[in-house]
């Protein structure tokens, strides 16, 4: 039965660590860890989580993006298991958006991202996938990918004045909704 795993927030040395290749898909722990992330995923709300966030230094990620109260405009998808991902290219054209993070806590930031990205990773079978993602799953794919090289978000805004509380940002939303 999958586990809700603990998230570790800004400060825990693993958020800044490297996160390791993963070498064996087909262990049966690392299963069972991948099911702990989707579980977790779900009861945080959140659109992805990476194995760093949960104090596990290795290259897996879940992308489960879905319209819900902090993202209340996400295009569903179908939560995925990707084991060691990565961005094949991105495009030059550069689009910034608000992110937030389950590691930090009520804050959050307009982050320049690629619009459209080209990535490689391998599903929970071992297969090697291909795809392109644009738009906000380009997003979240970086700003998880960022997680397993040490990154979060805060690293990536151009300006302080790019970051806002939860409650402003809940605010920005309402009046986007209004118009």
């Amino acid at each position: 039965m999958a586990r809700i795993l603990e998230i570790a927030e800004l400060g825990a040395p693993v958020i800044r660590q490297q996160a390791a290749t993963v070498t064996d898909v087909h262990d049966h722990q690392l299963q069972a860890f991948i099911d702990d992330l989707f579980a977790t995923a779900a009861d945080e709300n959140g659109m992805g989580i990476a194995a760093p966030q949960v104090s596990v230094p290795k290259r897996i990620i879940i992308l489960s993006s879905h319209p819900n109260v902090r993202y209340p405009y996400a295009p569903s998808m179908e939560p995925t298991a990707m084991i060691n991902p990565e961005m094949t290219w991105g495009s030059s054209d550069i689009h910034k958006d608000w992110e937030g993070c389950l590691t930090v806590p009520g804050m959050r930031g307009l982050v320049p991202r690629h619009q459209t990205i080209r990535i490689r990773y391998q599903n929970r079978e071992g297969v090697l996938i291909e795809a392109e993602y644009e738009g906000f799953l380009a997003r979240v794919f970086q700003h998880e990918v960022d997680h397993l090289d040490g990154l979060v978000f805060l690293d990536r805004v151009e300006s302080t004045t790019d970051l806002v509380t939860e409650k402003e940002w809940q605010k920005i939303i309402a009046q986007n909704r209004q118009s």
